[in-house]
């Protein structure tokens, strides 16, 4: 799992919908994901700390989840399906007992924001579906490969082989 936080909100220029923009903690790649209007309002309302008089559906969730002796542990996105994600909200009571809401991402995210519960995705939804946010970086490192590749020479083997060979024996 790597721990994600939200960039921000974006737009797709193609359709108009809203995009929730994660990125891991070192800014290297960011997870974008096609979400509601309604989500991504209430996303950008604690982004920019807008106060509402009356408890917005995500702050009755979380009102609910308290009352009940529960708290929001974390927020997981952990699948992805033609372009369908899935998210886990993992509550927690005092006792140590877990429980897991099945969850839309865009749903999981605004109520974790709300309470400062960590997001995760798993490697395999950031295979699938992040992009790179330090080009530079990748770059150097890929840049750093192509020098070691280049650098091996078949005498660099002669003592992999022969010490292998010594360990079969």
């Amino acid at each position: 799992m790597i721990e994600m936080k939200v960039m921000g909100i974006a737009l797709d220029t193609r359709t108009g919908s809203p995009i929730v923009v994660l990125h891991d903690l070192q800014n290297r790649k960011a997870l974008p994901i096609w979400i509601g209007s309604a989500e991504a309002s209430a996303i950008i309302r604690k982004i920019e700390n807008i106060a509402v008089t009356r408890p917005m559906t995500h702050d009755l969730i979380i009102n609910v989840i308290k009352q009940t002796g529960y708290s929001i542990d974390r927020v997981e996105i952990n699948d992805v399906d033609k372009e369908t994600y899935f998210a886990i909200i993992f509550l927690k009571n005092e006792e140590g007992k877990e429980v897991q809401i099945d969850a839309r991402p865009s749903d999981a995210i605004a109520v974790a924001i709300r309470v400062e519960a960590p997001i995760f995705v798993t490697a395999n939804v950031l295979a699938n579906g992040s992009v790179s946010c330090d080009a530079a970086k990748d770059e150097e490192e890929a840049q750093e490969f192509r020098n070691f590749i280049q650098s091996i020479k078949p005498s660099d083997f002669e003592k992999l082989i022969k010490d292998d060979k010594q360990s079969d024996q």
